[in-house]
């Protein structure tokens, strides 16, 4: 692997051009044989992040938890969970990670925390003191009852009684995790104070979890209400007037005109970046129905971001595929193709991972990689799936897709050296995803692994800047199996790129009207020309089933 070292950019919009990979600290490399990974193995591995060309790293939460809800339940905004290593340990990641050229982006969850965070404790013990008004407290369980319950499997209601103060509080998650009140200006102050600690440290942004449910107001659905936005500019001011350059992005699970709100105006803006929830499991959906329809329809109502915004686009991430984007039939049909057995469901989602979702098969994996990396907006990988890992469905709720990082077919995957039984949880043993099948060391000297395929299509998106700045176009196809679109300069110039991808099982001609007669198309991966425009600017296509094409628009 190239060891050279590098520094990190100073560009103002990096994010834009970026590949993210999620990584969490306790899933990659074990370094004290205790069955946790923690940060001196993520210090050994940032050098194989950068051979495969990843360009910022984002780390679930790492700080201390009861780990309740895998690090989601923070104890301690400050402080990093003994198991994983100490700050310093964290300080030194940072550097190596900067050092490399790779920004590092943290989780900030500030919807809720632990009921083991001392606010917690002292609002439930002092109701008058200076922490009693920091989450929402009833005396009644009747309030805001116009708002969804969002984990179905595990909470039948939003309020949870608490003995020691004798009133109900509010949480939108599990019932260990209560919410934060908004309301107190004083929440304010002490969520600022947490992001101005991080961001000294050096970090270069935040994930906002949760971050539609930060207001609930009488009558409301509790969902991306205005004063939740209001904090939002409130924090992006600062970091823009304090911290020049770092970024936030928004894990808004709605629809899409309500995800854009996240971005803010120009008079006051939000987030820099959203998760483009509303395309991810159309993707899926088009995968197993054949057809493009859905994709299409989703992606021409899909709306502008603003200038210097980005889309987050992904396939998968250390949560549920979510199915909450999707009709109640397209729902039902999905849960049909993608979990036969009841254990892959969750709440309103699939608890699968990448290859095992696309039966291991390369060419649905090819083709999905390959329309992640050139949708508008940057892509989030998640860890493993560069190299095809798998799941395990009797693990509880989400761990299914959470287990440790296969490096070798060696002991424990190369993961750790403690016992087998010490594990935070087992590795997949799988005959096909097992780390005697899939490991990194196996693929990195073989050309043709899922690993160095995509270590390549990474390099070859890095040098066409289209895919990440570009305006997409849609373009019309004549076999409603094909997407096809046009990724064009933003400044004019530039590679113009049509993108060709066909859903169908069985080999497809098609006539894309891309409307620039006689333009010779370049194949962008292997550089042969595939065919010209005729008179009309329509481009006629003979595709294999699910095959897939980047091609330059050539003179």
């Amino acid at each position: 692997m190239n060891n050279s070292t590098i520094t990190v950019s100073t560009e103002p919009e990096w994010y834009r051009k970026a590949v993210f990979y999620e990584v969490m600290v306790r899933s990659f490399q074990d370094t004290n044989a205790d069955g946790y990974g923690d940060f001196r193995g993520m210090i050994e591995k940032l050098d194989y992040l950068q051979w495969l060309g990843i360009d910022a790293i984002w780390l679930p939460p790492f700080f201390q938890s009861p780990l309740r809800d895998g690090g989601y339940d923070i104890a301690d905004y400050r402080a990093v969970l003994p198991t994983y290593g100490s700050m310093a340990d964290f300080d030194e990641f940072l550097a190596g990670a900067h050092a490399r050229g790779m920004r590092v982006v943290i989780d900030f969850v500030i919807n809720h925390t632990s009921d083991q965070h001392e606010w917690f404790q002292a609002s439930r013990t002092d109701p008058t003191g200076p922490y009693g008004d920091f989450y929402v407290w009833r005396d009644t369980d009747t309030a805001f009852s116009n708002v969804r319950i969002i984990f179905t499997d595990t909470e039948t209601s939003n309020w949870a009684y608490d003995e020691a103060r004798g009133q109900y509080y509010w949480h939108r998650f599990f019932s260990h995790q209560p919410d934060l009140n908004f309301e107190n200006p004083a929440v304010h102050d002490a969520v600022m104070d947490i992001a101005r600690f991080w961001l000294e440290k050096g970090v270069d942004g935040f994930r906002l979890d949760a971050i539609p449910y930060l207001y609930v107001t009488e009558g409301n659905t509790g969902e991306s209400e205005p004063p939740t936005h209001e904090f939002i500019a409130k924090l992006r001011a600062m970091m823009d007037r304090e911290y020049p350059g770092r970024m936030l992005v928004a894990e808004a699970c709605q629809q899409p005109q309500e995800v854009v709100d996240y971005f803010g105006s120009p008079e006051a803006p939000e987030c820099h970046m959203a998760f483009n929830f509303p395309v991810m499991p159309h993707i899926f959906y088009s995968l197993r129905a054949g057809t493009a329809a859905g994709l299409v329809s989703t992606l021409r109502e899909l709306p502008e971001t603003p200038q210097g915004s980005a889309w987050g686009v992904f396939l998968r991430n250390h949560d549920e595929l979510t199915l909450e984007m999707v009709t109640d039939e397209q729902r039902a049909q999905m849960y049909e193709w993608y979990s036969p057995e009841p254990r892959m469901k969750v709440n309103v989602g699939i608890r699968r991972r990448l290859a095992p979702l696309l039966d291991n098969d390369r060419a649905q994996l090819d083709l999905a990689n390959a329309l992640l990396l050139s949708l508008p907006g940057s892509p989030f990988l998640y860890y493993g799936d560069e190299i095809g890992m798998g799941d395990d469905i009797w693990l509880d709720d989400r761990d299914a897709s959470r287990t440790p990082m296969q490096w070798t077919d060696g002991a424990n995957g190369g993961f750790s050296e403690a016992p087998a039984d010490a594990l935070y949880l087992p590795l997949v043993s799988t005959e096909t995803f097992g780390p005697h099948a899939v490991n990194v060391a196996s693929q990195e000297p073989n050309p043709a692994s899922i690993l160095n395929w995509t270590r390549d299509m990474l390099a070859l998106r890095r040098r066409m800047d289209v895919f990440g700045t570009g305006t997409m176009t849609l373009v019309e196809a004549s076999n409603d199996s094909v997407l096809s679109f046009v990724r064009a300069p933003e400044s004019g110039r530039g590679d113009t790129v049509l993108c060709v991808f066909s859903f169908a099982t069985e080999p497809v001609a098609v006539e894309l009207a891309v409307g620039s007669p006689h333009v010779t198309l370049l194949d962008v991966v292997s550089g042969a020309p595939v065919g010209a425009t005729d008179d009309s600017g329509t481009l006629a296509l003979e595709l294999a089933p699910r095959a897939w094409h980047w091609l330059v628009l050539g003179p």
